[in-house]
This record gives structure tokens, C-alpha cells and sequence, in this order.
């Protein structure tokens, strides 16, 4: 069964939540003010969004270095198919990765690595290593030398609307 998606409410609230939440006891609440609607609706709206994908989820984007980690890197792995997903716990255990995907690549596994300085993140590195079994020249590290972009918004307009199957 397909239910209609997005209609022009839908779309306010996909580009409202990609703004900065407002810092109250009740955010959706006072979103759903500010584009007209009920907290109910607001709320029921962003769980049909999240059933049909369209949302995967609502997190902060954190500024790393005013935290004190000045150092990051993008690590790409090759890794034996058989092996993919056992290494990808071992990355996904330490709490200095952010994030941890698989690509369709001869280096199937990339995950980046934030740290307080270079050591910390060649010490991390080392550790999945040496954990997974995976020698260093199965490894690309491609260290953060300047941040570009962290800010990506997509515009939604009410002419883009389609069906959810």
C-alpha cells in the first residue's frame, strides 16, 4: 500500500528540521506553531517519514574541535568479503569513530576517526588493525587537512511530490 508523500506540510517540516531545533522543553511543539499545525500532527507527520524512510533520524552535528579533537581522518580498509562485517564491529566499538560504511570497492570498509591531536588518531588506527588482523598497507588514511563543508541543507518545494510504496 502506497500512502501519499510529501505534501507542502510534509515538506515545511523536512526543511524546519534541518534548521537549528529550538532549545525548549517542547521543540516540536514549537515548530508545529511556527508552520501552523498541532504538536500531535508535527509529531505523527515525522514518524510517517521515518516509516517510509525519509527521515532515518534527528541528531546534532557537533563542532569536534571545540570539544578538543583536532585531528581527524577518513580511513578507507580492504577487507576480506567473509571478514566485512566482524570488522566492522571491531571499528564500530571504538568511540572515536563517527561513522563507518561500506562502500562496493576493493576498500570495502571507510569510517572516519576525530582525536585530540595526530597520535590519537594513528593510535586508534592501530588498534583496529591490530584487532581485525588487516596489515597497514590495506589501509588508506586520508587525513583531514581543511574542512570544506559541514552544513548541507536540501531545499524542499511543494512541486516534488510523489507517491511513498
Amino acid at each position: 500500500m502506497s500512502s501519499p508523500l510529501p505534501d507542502p506540510t510534509d515538506l515545511a517540516i523536512l526543511n524546519a528540521l534541518q534548521d537549528d531545533l529550538p532549545l525548549v522543553s517542547r521543540p516540536w511543539n514549537a515548530i508545529a506553531e511556527q508552520l501552523g499545525i498541532t504538536e500531535t500532527e508535527m509529531i505523527d507527520r515525522m514518524n510517517r517519514l521515518m516509516g517510509a524512510g525519509i527521515i532515518r533520524g534527528i541528531s546534532p552535528v557537533l563542532e569536534s574541535r571545540h570539544l578538543g579533537l583536532h585531528a581527524a581522518t577518513l580511513v578507507a580498509l580492504h577487507v576480506p568479503e567473509e571478514r566485512r562485517e566482524e570488522i566492522a564491529d571491531i571499528i564500530s566499538s571504538c568511540p572515536e569513530v563517527s561513522h563507518n560504511f561500506q562502500r562496493d570497492h576493493y576498500y570495502s570498509l571507510w569510517f572516519t576517526i576525530a582525536a585530540k591531536d595526530d597520535a590519537g588518531i594513528h593510535a586508534v588506527l592501530e588498534e583496529i588493525l591490530t584487532r581485525a588482523g588487516i596489515p597497514p598497507s590495506d589501509a588508506l588514511d586520508l587525513p583531514t587537512v581543511k574542512k570544506i563543508k559541514i552544513d548541507v541543507r536540501f531545499s524542499f518545494v511543494p512541486s516534488q511530490t510523489r507517491e511513498i510504496t
